[in-house]
């Protein structure tokens, strides 16, 4: 509660209490003052009710809409859902139990259950479809891309064959060698990344705006993929450059 307090419990409705939104909407910023006013549900015909609470804006719809002007109030008649807490340990016993009790009240009514989390589910799950299938092509995209990337280490290694083993003649290490190659594909990784950043940027950018509730975009997100990006790259391209960089360069200098 902002201000005031709960709706007596009564066979006539003539109390009701509001949220934030229905405050704002009739042009009121101080919850105390809407205490004691009296408002319309309705239509005409309807009796005025009188406000004796405020309570904080709470979500009942999706985050893609905004939060609805909403007066509760004692009126059974208005409300056609019943919400029931119910310990989670025995769901299909307790079910059955409610319908049961349901049909013995209220026989002329179809009884029709469902959990609060499958409604909220049910609010998001074309995203959830959608991240599944960014999530499988993304995963192919990178596999290709590793594959790629040690196909390309392979044909470097035995193109520079010679090379390496000359510098490893001239006193160059392990380490020298392997950062000989991975030099060159991180600075394409930065490359690709400062094409594709932007592109990410305005896609995930305009997804979010079909949100009413959102969160903004950060630089943090993308410093997260490039190092990622990098990691795997590494990872890729690693078992090559160390065995290239390990063999003999006798071998590999040699007159065949």
């Amino acid at each position: 509660m902002l201000a005031g307090r709960p709706f007596d419990k009564s066979d006539t409705v003539n109390e009701v209490v509001v949220n934030e939104t229905l405050m704002h909407k009739v042009g009121i910023k101080n919850p105390a003052e809407m205490i004691g006013k009296e408002i319309q549900i309705k239509n005409k015909s309807d009796a005025w009710k009188k406000i004796t609470g405020v309570v904080r804006d709470f979500k009942t719809n999706s985050l893609r809409e905004e939060v609805k002007p909403l007066a509760l109030s004692e009126s059974k008649a208005d409300y056609g859902v019943t919400a029931i807490k119910v310990n989670s340990k025995n769901l299909r016993k307790s079910r059955t139990e409610i319908e049961t009790l349901w049909n013995q009240y209220f026989p002329e009514y179809a009884y029709i259950s469902s959990f609060m989390d499958e409604n909220i589910a049910d609010f998001y799950k074309q995203d959830g479809q959608l991240s599944l299938l960014y999530k499988i092509f993304s995963c192919i995209a990178i596999f290709i891309s590793c594959l790629g990337l040690y196909g390309l280490i392979s044909f470097m290694a035995i193109q520079r064959k010679k090379e390496i083993g000359i510098r490893k003649v001239l006193g160059a290490s392990v380490a020298n060698i392997i950062y000989l190659f991975s030099k060159e594909f991180t600075i394409l990784i930065f490359i690709g990344f400062i094409i594709a950043a932007p592109v990410a940027w305005f896609m995930m950018d305009s997804w979010l705006q079909n949100f009413v509730f959102r969160i903004n975009l950060n630089w943090t997100i993308f410093a997260i993929a490039i190092l990622i990006s990098i990691v795997v790259a590494w990872l890729a391209v690693g078992y090559r450059s160390i065995k290239a960089a390990m063999a003999n360069p006798v071998k590999s200098i040699r007159v065949e």
